[in-house]
């Protein structure tokens, strides 16, 4: 009676072991009815099933990672470009997912690889080497991302992610870009002297001009102040002569003098009673 009572436990604890399923929260599950899908998107939690009836398939549901070896597409200008990528993907609808890849990831990114290199050879073919290079990656990501989705859905794939790690040129390209940039700098560099050049020489003009400018207002000034000391000179030698014309006539003569007499080489040829002499000869 103890054996028979311990064999139907054990039986009970068998049967609710084969009735009872897990998922966790980084697993997306699928019941089976006899290989025929009745459920799936179970809750993190504990699930039931009939045993030998039911089975249930798990899948990873975190984000997975799809490292796509470096392809080669061609730009606007028909040159080959090296991309090195990534995609960053999730299972969005498990039963999608199961029917169309038989939930193996591994032929997931096959497909996925596929979709993703067509959306880049759209995208590269409608830009040049030097958009390439030169755009915010985030546009071409946004583009990436928006032309990849619609069709990873039908897989049953969520798109988190795609990301250009790299863009080379090879060998056979990279000489003529580099030439080409080269020869791009160099324009620019001429022009920018050319530039330099005719701002210098405005400066240069302006400068001269100011010069010229300042000079004459110069000379204008020290010919206006020269006018007035002659003018005011004149004043005060006619203020002088009308109050003493005798020491007026003694002084002119005095400056006379002192600008005649005493330097070496004059020769002064006059004759004794000169008006020259009067101050010389009349002494009080």
């Amino acid at each position: 009676m103890g054996n028979k009572i311990l064999v139907s436990v054990a039986a009970v604890v068998v049967a609710l072991y084969m009735s009872v399923f897990t998922v966790s929260e980084t697993e997306r599950t699928i019941k089976f009815r006899l290989g025929e899908i009745v459920a799936g998107d179970f809750k993190p939690g504990i699930h039931f099933k009939i045993p030998l009836i039911n089975n249930v398939k798990k899948f990873d549901a975190r984000i997975l990672t799809m490292d796509s070896t470096p392809e080669r597409f061609l730009t606007a200008e028909k040159k080959n470009v090296i991309v090195d990528s990534f995609v960053k993907w999730r299972i969005a609808d498990v039963k999608t997912f199961y029917t169309s890849v038989a939930g193996d990831a591994n032929q997931a990114n096959i497909r996925l690889d596929q979709i993703v290199k067509d959306s880049f050879r759209s995208e590269f073919s409608k830009r040049e080497i030097k958009q390439l290079v030169s755009t915010d990656r985030s546009v071409i990501r946004e583009a990436l991302i928006t032309n990849v989705s619609p069709q990873a859905l039908k897989l049953g794939i969520a798109i988190v992610d795609v990301q250009v790690k790299r863009i080379d040129l090879p060998n056979e390209v990279s000489s003529s870009v580099y030439q080409r940039m080269e020869a791009e700098r160099a324009r620019v560099a001429r022009e920018f002297r050319s530039q330099g050049s005719e701002a210098a020489e405005k400066i240069r003009a302006d400068a001269d001009k100011q010069r010229e400018i300042i000079l004459a207002n110069a000379y204008r000034n020290s010919e206006v102040l020269r006018g007035e000391g002659d003018a005011k000179a004149a004043e005060i030698f006619a203020n002088t002569y009308s109050e003493d014309s005798d020491f007026y006539a003694f002084y002119r003569s005095m400056i006379a003098y002192k600008q005649s007499l005493g330097k070496s080489g004059n020769i002064m040829v006059l004759e004794p009673d000169s008006d020259f002499f009067k101050f010389f000869k009349h002494q009080k």
